[in-house]
C-alpha cells in the first residue's frame, strides 16, 4: 500500500482529503496573537475578515517533526509514502519534509517531492497521484508521472493588490509597484516554482483575460477547469461561473476551491483564479 501526504497549501477541503485517503500536514495561521492550523482551527473567511479589518496574518511551514510522526505512523499501514508539497520557494515545509524522511529508519521508503506550485495546481497533483495509486501503479511511477501532469495543467491568477505578497517575500517591493497600477489588475501564474506577474488587466475585465489566455491555450480541446476564490461569496463565484461558460472553453467538468487560510494570508482580499488542464475521462 502506498500513502499519500500533502501540506494544507493545497487547499483540499478537509472532509474531501479524508474521504479519499489523503493525509495533509497543515501549516499555521498566525493572526490576534494565536498561531492557528490551517484549515483546522481557522476557516478562509476568518483570515480575510481579519485582513479587511486592517489586520496582519503570517504563516509558519510545518515542522520537521509532525511530518515524522505522520510518517512513522503511515509506514507502520503502508509500504510507501509519496509526500508532494508546496514550492520549496514559497515555503520551507518541503525542506522540513525531506529533513523528517532522513530521519527514519528506511528513509527510501518516503517520496518527498517538491511540487514547485500551490493551491489548486498542487490539489490537482495531489488527486491525480492519490487515483494512480489507487488504480495499482507502482510509487516509481506514479512520482515519474508528475512531470507530466504539471506540463499539462496551467493557472492564472489576479490579486487585488500585491501588498501582501509583498509583505509575505513572495515578490519584490520593484514587482509590487510595476503591478499595482492605477485601474489595472496584476495576472501572476507560476513559473519554475516562483509567483510571477505576466501582465496587467482592466480591474473590470480581468476574469475575461485570464479566461482568454487559457482559451488561447487550450483552444476547443476539451477541459477540466477549477475556480479558485479568496473567500465564501456565492455571487462573486456565480460570476466567475458565467465568466468561464462564456468564455469559448470547452468545459467537461469542473469545480470551485476555496483559496485556504495560509495562502489568504499571502494574497488578500478579492483574490481568484483559473486552472484548467486536458479532461480526461
Amino acid at each position: 500500500m502506498i500513502a499519500v501526504v500533502t501540506d494544507s497549501t493545497s487547499d483540499l477541503a478537509p472532509d474531501l482529503a479524508r474521504q479519499l485517503g489523503i493525509h495533509v500536514v497543515p501549516l499555521t495561521v498566525h493572526m490576534n496573537g494565536r498561531a492557528l492550523l490551517d484549515w483546522q482551527e481557522v476557516h478562509p473567511d476568518g483570515v480575510y475578515e481579519h485582513l479587511r479589518a486592517g489586520h496582519a496574518a503570517s504563516s509558519e511551514p510545518a515542522s520537521p517533526e509532525r511530518f515524522v510522526q505522520l510518517y512513522r505512523e503511515l509506514l507502520t499501514t503502508h509500504d510507501q509514502v509519496i509526500s508532494l508539497h508546496i514550492s520549496g520557494k514559497l515555503s520551507e515545509t518541503v525542506r522540513n519534509a525531506e529533513k523528517a524522511a532522513m530521519q527514519l529508519p528506511e528513509p527510501g521508503r518516503v517520496y518527498v517531492l517538491d511540487s514547485r506550485l500551490t493551491t489548486a495546481p498542487l490539489a490537482d497533483l495531489v488527486l491525480r497521484v492519490q487515483e494512480a495509486v489507487q488504480a495499482g501503479t507502482s510509487a516509481e511511477t506514479a512520482v515519474q508521472a508528475l512531470d507530466g501532469y504539471r506540463d499539462e495543467q496551467y493557472m492564472e491568477f489576479s490579486v487585488a493588490t500585491l501588498e501582501y505578497l509583498r509583505r509575505g517575500g513572495r515578490i519584490s517591493r520593484v514587482t509590487e509597484v510595476m503591478g499595482n497600477l492605477v485601474g489595472l489588475r496584476p495576472v501572476l501564474t507560476f513559473q519554475n516554482g516562483e509567483l510571477k506577474v505576466i501582465r496587467r488587466a482592466r480591474s473590470k475585465e480581468t476574469a475575461e483575460n485570464i479566461l482568454q489566455s487559457l482559451v488561447e491555450r487550450f483552444g476547443s480541446q476539451p477541459v477540466h477547469l477549477t475556480i479558485t476564490h479568496a473567500g465564501t461569496d456565492p455571487v462573486r463565484i456565480r460570476a466567475l461561473r458565467d465568466a468561464a461558460q462564456q468564455s469559448g472553453l470547452t468545459i467537461r467538468q469542473g469545480k470551485v476551491m476555496l483559496l485556504g487560510p495560509v495562502i489568504g494570508a499571502h494574497v488578500g482580499p478579492g483574490t481568484f483564479g483559473f486552472m484548467a488542464r486536458p479532461y480526461t475521462d
